[in-house]
């Protein structure tokens, strides 16, 4: 069986050094490998604000729920790794069942690389000369690793061909299908058929499936925006269909993929019957490991289908550092440390005190407008968090709490990022 991942690789970041480039731990900690500090037992009280946790039980539901949900639904699923950008992460889910690792952008491929990773799909094109060369020379080096990016112009495909002429291996492509208004993508499906021709007949290239994204379309669970997600899925199958006689016959796999974390079961439910032979149904979520206290929480597909839900990991942890009037407290983090482009944070709860009240109204870069909540200064205050990919960027590191409900929590892990 291939190792999808270098395991070795992924477990020497215990042996990395902490010190001042890791706004996550205490100067107590400088000098000590992670695994030297963990071995402390250190809590929460040992930590500083503001601060980015992760909740250990709820990242092993998560896991566990995700990998269920694609069993029994008989589909694949290649995380998108750019949420966490965290390879201790990423293994874990290829342990779980994942086919491969989603990626967005050629860093985070030399990234993966760098940790062994095996099985990549970049979901976006690669027109960069250099990078195309680098990936070639990468694949023809480990005859173990996989590679598939997208592609959605015929233009697209010549710059590709040119620039592997010569190329040591092919690279595999799958062709994009769009929507008028949406992000990349071919716009039509007859115009997506022309460039898979296209693929098909080109050097250093194998078209090896198709693959779209639907969360672009919509932003809501209204009927409306399903029922906009469900008309493009259809049209995604009707691509597959329409380019079966082109896919290369040496893939191993033809792939149909599709499913961010906000309509992965509109994707199961269009595209479930439609692919078949060689052709495998893989889904990309990505934000499920993580998932949210916003507009995650508000928008997947478990929680609307009032099942077994995911659970939010992330957690901020602040402290009220002023009450310059009355109803107003100012909190230690802000847009440098906490999400907001999908909701702003959401006060839970005042460490030792139970629930905070109030509501959160504006960030600045270190800041965070706290309302109409009974806080003192100097009580950290714990904070729900909206669309984990932009939390993740803001912490090159970020520790692992047994249970951040617990009355001290203890520090289990600690997870490396990198954006």
């Amino acid at each position: 069986m291939v190792e999808l991942m270098d395991r070795g690789r992924v477990a020497a970041l215990a042996d990395e050094r902490l010190d001042w480039r890791f706004k996550a731990v205490p100067a107590a900690a400088w000098g000590l490998t992670a695994a030297e500090w963990l071995a402390g037992s250190p809590t929460l009280d040992d930590l500083g604000t503001p601060l980015v946790t992760l909740d250990a039980g709820a990242l092993d539901h998560n896991l566990a729920t995700m990998a269920a949900y694609c069993a029994e639904a008989g589909v694949g699923l290649a995380p998108h790794g750019k949420t966490t950008m965290a390879p201790v992460l990423w293994q874990r889910q290829l342990d779980a069942g994942a086919d491969a690792v989603t990626l967005a952008n050629l860093p985070q491929v030399r990234v993966g690389r760098a940790f062994g990773l095996r099985r990549i799909h970049l979901a976006n094109a690669l027109l960069d000369p250099a990078g195309l060369r680098w990936l070639a020379a990468e694949l023809a080096a480990d005859p173990e690793f996989r590679f598939s990016c997208w592609v959605d112009s015929v233009r697209s495909v010549e710059l590709m061909a040119q620039a592997l002429r010569g190329a040591p291996a092919p690279v595999d492509v799958c062709v994009e299908l769009g929507a008028p208004g949406g992000r990349t993508g071919c716009r039509t499906v007859d115009e997506a058929v022309e460039v898979g021709r296209a693929v098909a007949a080109a050097d250093g290239l194998r078209l090896v499936g198709v693959s779209g994204y639907e969360g672009a379309l919509a932003h809501d669970a209204s009927v409306g925006s399903l029922g906009a997600v469900a008309g493009y899925l259809r049209e995604l199958g009707s691509l597959y269909r329409r380019l079966d006689d082109r896919f290369d016959p040496t893939a191993e796999q033809i792939w149909v993929t599709a499913g961010g974390s906000a309509y992965f079961d509109t994707v199961v439910e269009e595209l479930g019957a439609v692919v078949g032979g060689r052709g495998r149904l893989v889904l990309r979520s990505g934000a499920y490991l993580a998932h949210d206290d916003g507009f995650y929480r508000g928008i997947s597909p478990l929680a609307r289908g009032g099942g077994k839900g995911f659970r939010s990991a992330l957690h901020g942890w602040l402290r009220v550092v002023s009450r310059p009037e009355p109803g107003l407290a100012l909190l230690d983090g802000g847009k440098r440390d906490l999400s907001f482009d999908e909701g702003l944070p959401e006060p839970q709860l005042v460490r030792g005190r139970g629930p905070s009240g109030g509501r959160i109204t504006a960030l600045n870069d270190q800041h965070a407008f706290l309302r109409d909540a009974e806080v003192q200064v100097g009580e950290v205050v714990r904070v729900g968090l909206s669309h984990p990919c932009t939390v993740f960027d803001k912490w090159s590191l970020l520790p692992v709490l047994d249970s951040a409900d617990a009355e001290l929590p203890r520090v289990v892990d600690l997870v490396r990022t990198y954006f």
